[in-house]
């Protein structure tokens, strides 16, 4: 039997179109699903969308349209990364969807039976673009530092509140006894610090009076359930929650991956909520950063918001994913612009692994088949297996920037072989077939480490290297980046 594996993104709201942040997540997620399918796991990857709250609601106003139709007009939309990221997702569940609105009430109740909710007075300053409340200390200017260009709401009403105050104990148990819990360790020390300085209850209701727009509260008409208890419960009822408890324990605890606005929520809510409902803390979450636009927050006043189905349309998946995983640092925040882009498609794909790639199989191709006597020298054959194994060492602490610059140190190398023997050069043709032979070897396996980064152009390659009993036949392949003019 297959071990299991179970990965998952945050959901983004539907009040827009995707952006290049979320593309970054959503990748970073691929690689790790896809690596773990090479190493034999059978798994579960999960994405969708949050579909509830005050945000959407106030959205569907603007545009005068049931919040319903709009989320399902918008939905898609996230949908179609699929296709255009070349992402390999299991699921995708939108939090819409009857069986998680059970879910999420199921969820409620058992948090409700272990005495964790009270019905109280709610006064706060409300963030709709975050949909947390804010403290004083976390503002600047009044203004919430992520969203400054949207005005705070100032909610006062009676809410159901979660008693998040009690599980500071727990909370700081489970960091303490699991040191790789959140990663980046930065992370780690900071919501440690956050929940050592004392958790405040929050609320996870609102008044349906005022904002319809949720999942009803079980037992009380008047409420909806807070869009961050409910869209949190995604991650348990994709994957069966609670009807199938036989799937739910195979696959859970779980991977999330998540952006740093996101630490709170993912290390610390969501783990006292599964602690309340008696169920287990995720395995890992791992917290990326944010991505800025030629040094600058994207924003739509600003019109310098990345689309990434455009720009995987303009120059292909594979260089979308490429600059995402390489450009951009594991665990701290990154920078797109399309100088930059193109400097490292130019660069890396189309003079690096296009060039090599187009070298070898050019070469290959002129020397017919060939059989399996040619022997491959015990020193490529040692660079190779210390290439498999950091890249499987830097994926292991999420580090795809470093992962994939160990793959192009050994793309680099095959292109220093390639200049050292000149194969062209010879005549002869046996001798010729002797020195492309393990450049053929080393491009296998190239394609095959590039697998989970670059997925169509490792299938590309792979095509073209085909062995049959112990002849081996190669084939060239179009171009596969061409150069940017």
């Amino acid at each position: 039997m297959k071990k299991a594996f179970y990965i998952t993104t945050t959901l983004p709201y539907v009040n827009a179109a995707p952006h290049i942040g979320f593309a970054l997540e959503i990748v970073q997620a691929d690689v790790i699903a896809r690596t773990k399918r090479q190493e034999g796991h059978e798994v579960v990857f999960n994405t969708g969308t949050d579909e509830h709250g005050l945000k959407i609601y106030q959205e569907a106003l603007e545009e005068k349209r049931d919040p319903q139709a709009y989320a399902d007009e918008y939905a898609p939309k996230f949908d179609r990364l699929r296709t255009a990221l070349n992402l390999s997702y299991t699921n995708f569940i939108r939090t819409t969807d009857e069986h998680h609105a059970k879910a999420a009430q199921e969820f409620w109740e058992r948090c409700a039976e272990h005495g964790d909710i009270e019905k109280r007075m709610y006064r706060v300053k409300y963030c709709v673009g975050c949909e947390l409340e804010k403290t004083d200390s976390e503002l600047v200017d009044g203004k919430c530092p992520i969203h400054s260009n949207q005005e705070l709401e100032r909610i006062e009403e009676e809410n159901y509140f979660f008693a998040f105050s009690r599980y500071q104990k727990k909370l700081l148990e489970l960091y303490q006894g699991h040191p790789d819990f959140v990663v980046p360790e930065s992370r780690l020390r900071e919501i440690t610090k956050f929940v050592e300085q004392g958790l405040a209850d929050f609320s996870i209701s609102r008044l349906k009076a005022k904002m319809p727009w949720g999942i009803p509260v079980p037992g009380d008409n008047d409420h909806v359930i807070y869009v961050w208890f409910d869209a949190l419960v995604n991650y348990i009822s994709t994957i069966g929650w609670p009807e199938d408890e036989t799937r739910f324990g195979i696959f859970w605890p779980g991977i999330q991956v998540a952006g740093k606005d996101n630490l709170r929520q993912q290390s610390a809510m969501w783990q006292a909520m599964l602690m309340s409902a008696g169920l287990p803390p995720s395995r890992q979450i791992f917290i990326h950063g944010f991505i800025t636009s030629s040094g600058e927050k994207m924003s739509k006043s600003l019109g310098n918001v990345i689309d990434p189905i455009e720009l995987a349309q303009k120059y292909g998946t594979d260089a979308v994913r490429y600059y995402l995983l390489r450009e951009i640092p594991a665990y701290e925040d990154g920078d797109f612009s399309y100088k930059k882009f193109e400097e490292r498609y130019n660069a890396d794909l189309a003079n690096g692994l296009g060039n090599f790639a187009a070298r070898v199989l050019t070469l290959a191709e002129g020397c017919g088949e060939f059989e399996n006597t040619s022997d491959v020298s015990s020193e490529l054959t040692e660079r190779i297996n210390v290439a498999r194994e950091t890249i499987k060492g830097k994926l292991n602490e999420y580090k795809f920037h470093e992962a994939v610059a160990a793959l192009w140190e050994l793309i680099a190398h095959g292109d220093k072989l390639v200049n050292d023997a000149k194969p062209w050069t010879i005549k002869e043709t046996e001798e010729r077939k002797h020195i492309t032979y393990p450049l053929v070897v080393l491009l296998d396996n190239i394609a095959a480490l590039l697998a989970p980064f670059l997925p169509h152009t490792a299938e590309k390659i792979a095509k073209s290297i085909t062995w049959s009993g112990n002849v081996l036949s190669v084939k060239k392949v179009e171009i596969l980046f061409p150069r940017l003019t």
